[in-house]
């Protein structure tokens, strides 16, 4: 097995154990990212000599005064919207051509105190506003989308190009591309991973968190990089996830909804996620029928909250420069600008009614497990979805539709692997919890994945 091979767990336990140095780890993914980025275009930057460097002052560091914590020495990527100190952050898009962060975001400071070696920053669907990032190309099938927005992350990680990511997320966009490419994702609770330093899309939907090869590897990133930020003013002081047990699920009770989550699916991603939901029953959880309240609701709250808020976060370089957004973006982001200030408001009366059903359906359940998207990856450039109920639904759609309620509610969101279709493209299976309770869905992924095999899986990379 070569070093790009290893998950952060392994590869950390090799590090610290001084049976892999930093230097040959970094070399080994930088190695790799030139060996497949140009199928995969993962990256828009990669840092190599800057990378390089890091990983010798931290193999230094390491031999003298003994690692800082597991991320010492493990080589990772940003994607394109979270600053890092004079490194391009251009939201994959020509708007912010030439741009440099003059200061580490948050995350990146934690990342950097924590002694990880930045490689470089990934594509994003432009400024996060898609669920495709065209730019990139699905690990597993290069003629196939890579979901969004942080695709270049989820490509990266799949691929071996990076042994961790950091991505965004404000109506899937870190369970989406990582359910399409075979890895582990989570949106933590939000405001407990800071933003500041981090292009916005939807202030009040938008999380940072992990794209990982693994549930243990994303307890280890989560533990870096959560924490109150007094710069981000929704950020939170309150508890904080300080273990992720393993174990078996005995006394857990797991949530399977009657609606929503498996309404329009197709037959391979239900015949996955519920297979993987007995296996959860197998390993001692008790499985409960709920129903998912306001679901009617959910796509046009996401939709009410995240357009005109990302309209005004675009305002004034959306009337400067409307000829640099890429059509999509720019159609949406004009579109914002015809949302009345009542129906705005009236996203946000709804968003505080469905965060309080959602807070009573969690008194009956620890755990809610569903799938993650409603398919797999769809082909480039496809544009629509047919369903056996007769209804077509845009790719985009479909694919922010099971992911949504988590943004809208700020609950902690996991997404898993678990099987793939007939076609060999990868399943995702999606964990949540009351807010605050990242552990215990990490605590679940965890259990779930020691239980099946082939966890951590690099994506069998094609011609």
């Amino acid at each position: 097995m070569q070093p790009f091979e290893l998950s952060l767990t392994e590869a950390s336990r090799a590090v610290r154990a001084r049976e892999l140095s930093p230097v040959e780890l970094t070399e080994s993914v930088l190695a790799r990212i030139a060996a497949v980025e140009g199928r995969l275009g993962a990256y828009v930057t990669v840092a190599a000599d800057a990378a390089l460097a890091a990983a010798v002052r931290a193999e230094r560091e390491i031999s003298g005064s003994g690692p800082r914590g597991p991320l010492h020495g493990i080589p990772m990527a940003l994607k394109d919207l979270i600053d890092a100190e004079g490194m391009p952050t251009t939201a994959s898009s020509h708007v912010r051509a030439g741009h440099v962060a003059e200061r580490d975001s948050r995350v990146a400071e934690r990342l950097g105190a924590a002694g990880a070696v930045l490689l470089g920053k990934t594509h994003t669907h432009e400024f996060a506003y898609g669920l495709t990032t065209p730019q990139t190309n699905n690990a597993w099938d290069h003629s196939r989308v890579a979901g969004g927005s942080s695709g270049g992350s989820a490509v990266a990680v799949a691929a071996g190009g990076a042994t961790f990511a950091m991505g965004t997320d404000t109506g899937g966009s870190i369970r989406v591309p990582a359910a399409l490419n075979g890895v582990v994702g989570l949106k933590p609770t939000y405001g407990l991973v800071p933003r500041t330093g981090v292009t916005s899309l939807s202030w009040s939907l938008d999380h940072v968190g992990p794209l990982t090869r693994t549930v243990q590897d994303v307890a280890l990133v989560l533990s870096a990089t959560a924490g109150h930020d007094p710069r981000d003013p929704a950020s939170v002081s309150g508890p904080m996830p300080d273990r992720f047990p393993g174990g078996d699920l005995r006394g857990l009770k797991v949530g399977v909804p009657r609606n929503h989550y498996f309404d329009r699916v197709t037959p391979e991603v239900e015949e996955s996620v519920r297979g993987a939901i007995e296996r959860l029953a197998e390993l001692g959880a008790e499985l409960v029928d709920v129903e998912i309240p306001m679901a009617r609701y959910i796509q046009a709250v996401q939709w009410g909250l995240m357009v005109p808020e990302a309209t005004a976060y675009h305002e004034r370089s959306l009337r400067a420069t409307p000829d640099l957004y890429a059509a999509d973006v720019r159609i949406l982001l004009e579109a914002g600008a015809l949302t009345s200030a009542g129906d705005y408001l009236r996203a946000q009366r709804a968003r505080t009614m469905m965060r309080d059903a959602w807070a009573r359906m969690f008194d009956g359940i620890d755990v809610l497990a569903a799938p993650t998207v409603p398919m797999t990856a769809a082909e480039a450039g496809q544009e629509a979805v047919e369903w056996a109920d007769g209804t077509t639904e845009a790719v985009s759609d479909g694919y922010v539709r099971l992911c949504a309620p988590a943004n809208i509610t700020g609950v902690p969101a996991l997404t898993l692997p678990v099987g793939h279709d007939r076609a060999g493209l990868p399943i995702g299976m999606q964990l949540m919890a009351r807010p605050f309770h990242d552990a215990t869905v990490l605590h679940v992924g965890r259990v779930y994945e020691e239980s099946v095999a082939g966890a951590g899986r690099l994506a069998p990379l094609v011609a």
